[in-house]
């Protein structure tokens, strides 16, 4: 497998990184219509963590390290390391040593559709991680790859400089492109959801606040006492 090594990429601009690192991931997904999350199987190996950066990307062989051996060098203040692999794969890719060193460089965190390792020492140190598994088992370094190409991982397309989300829940992916009006819409629905909130607070139902009675006669759901359910048949 032959590869490339793109160096100095264009990034989302970091004031709109800062800014998404404010919103949950699921509140970013939604504001950019539903789009955007990688699969549920990528999860963090920490809890009550969100980071987010511009990606950097690893395209590498299953079971193989090199590339990200190569990518460390790429990356950067602000950054999230981003790996997949050609053919699906679980074995511990990443681990505390390439954590210590992309902590040196200011990276933020990593994603990889793949496994990890050494997760206790990665919460200890701090270093934020999200993978597919977590696996002892280890990797050889004998095959090139990429670095820096566009990547799929569950159906969406990371571009290097793109901005990562990741929290709790998942992560997002925002098109470095898209980045500052994906602000502006998450920052609509977070207000959108703080007079919700507050309604709710107040004892407003949902089914009332979002229009929903009607809904329910349009898909003709209808109310009944127990006694007329049990009369009917149904709560025997």
């Amino acid at each position: 497998m032959s590869g490339v090594i793109v160096t100095d990429p264009p990034k989302a601009d970091p004031k709109d990184v800062e800014a998404l690192a404010g919103f949950g991931v699921a509140t970013v997904s939604e504001a950019m219509g539903r789009t955007g999350l990688l699969g549920p199987e990528i999860r963090p190996v920490q809890q009550g963590v969100r980071v987010a950066g511009t990606a950097v990307t690893v395209l590498s062989p299953p079971g193989d390290n090199l590339m990200i051996h190569a990518a460390v060098e790429q990356c950067g203040e602000g950054d999230i390391l981003v790996v997949t692999t050609t053919s699906p794969s679980t074995d511990g890719m990443f681990g505390e040593l390439f954590a210590t060193a992309l902590h040196q460089r200011g990276v933020r965190g990593i994603v990889i559709n793949a496994g990890i390792r050494d997760t206790r020492e990665l919460r200890g140190m701090g270093f934020a991680a999200w993978s597919r598994a977590v696996s002892a088992q280890g990797t050889v370094k004998a095959t090139g790859g990429s670095v820096n190409v566009p990547v799929a991982i569950d159906g969406q397309v990371i571009r290097p400089g793109d901005v990562i989300l990741a929290d709790d829940d998942g992560v997002v992916v925002v098109p470095r492109g898209r980045a500052r009006r994906t602000v502006a819409a998450s920052e609509a629905r977070e207000n959108k959801e703080a007079a919700s909130r507050a309604a709710f607070l107040d004892g407003q139902l949902g089914l009332d606040r979002y229009g929903l009675r009607e809904k329910l006669v349009e898909l003709g759901v209808t109310y009944q006492s127990y006694e007329e359910y049990a009369r009917d048949g149904a709560g025997a």
